[in-house]
């Protein structure tokens, strides 16, 4: 069976062998990159199913690298989780809105990175049961596909944002909590996913709601959650 690989692009040297030693040990097939240009090389030469991407590298910014991969069609939606020893939480808020789909402070423990990889890794499986889609007016949810589709026009998502718009609309016409929300999305960090849900709600609505004089379709319930509606009448 073939092992999922994965792209580490990290100059930190020390960190890069640590994280490659103890995924492959963990059964992936793990390739490094010190730079931008090596991990660009390796993205062009070959296939992977998640990246692992430093913020800071010496030949520029990580998220430089993040908003190229979201705009071109065959990485579109390449699981990327963000490693960083950048603290300040707009670095964070960036990296989310331009396409990342996770973000991990350094230091971090192995042990997290590994869950947090899965979890990614999960996401991004297609859905093998019963094809299910959701209809809300002009706007489709396509489980099978994991494709949201307005007006029959594919709209992009990251993995997670694609997740909890479906938590969202299983229960339309009720206001969910963060801790709703959160339990839902079993898999996935909750301390990182409560500082970040602001941020994927927004990215939603970008997506789905096109038209600025229309009501919103997921709405925040101010001091309780998030509702999507079932009607936008």
């Amino acid at each position: 069976m073939a092992r999922e690989r994965v792209l580490l692009i990290d100059d930190d040297a020390r960190l890069a062998a640590m994280v490659g030693d103890y995924l492959r040990g963990h059964g992936y097939a793990v390739d490094a990159a010190p730079t931008l240009a090596a991990g660009r090389e390796r993205l062009h030469a070959g296939s992977y199913d998640a990246l692992l991407l430093d913020l800071m590298l010496p030949d520029g910014d990580g998220l430089e690298l993040t908003r190229e991969l979201r705009a071109a069609e065959p990485t579109r939606r390449l699981p990327l989780l963000m490693l960083t020893a950048r603290g300040e939480p707009m670095d964070r808020v960036v990296g989310l809105e331009i396409g990342a789909d996770d973000y991990l402070p350094k230091p971090f423990e192995p042990r997290e990175l590994l869950a947090r990889l899965k979890a990614l890794l999960r996401r991004a499986l297609p859905d093998t049961g019963a094809a299910e889609l959701l209809r809300f007016g002009r706007l489709e949810i396509d489980l099978g596909a994991r494709q949201v589709r307005l007006d029959g026009q594919a709209r992009e998502l990251t993995g997670h944002q694609f997740e909890l718009l479906v938590v969202l609309a299983r229960s339309a016409g009720r206001v969910l909590s963060r801790d709703q929300i959160m339990d839902a999305l079993r898999g996935h960090p909750m301390e990182a996913f409560d500082r970040s849900i602001d941020v994927h709600v927004s990215r939603i609505r970008a997506a789905i709601e096109d038209d600025p004089k229309s009501p919103q379709r997921v709405l925040t319930v101010r001091g309780s959650g998030y509702l999507f509606a079932k009607s936008q009448q």
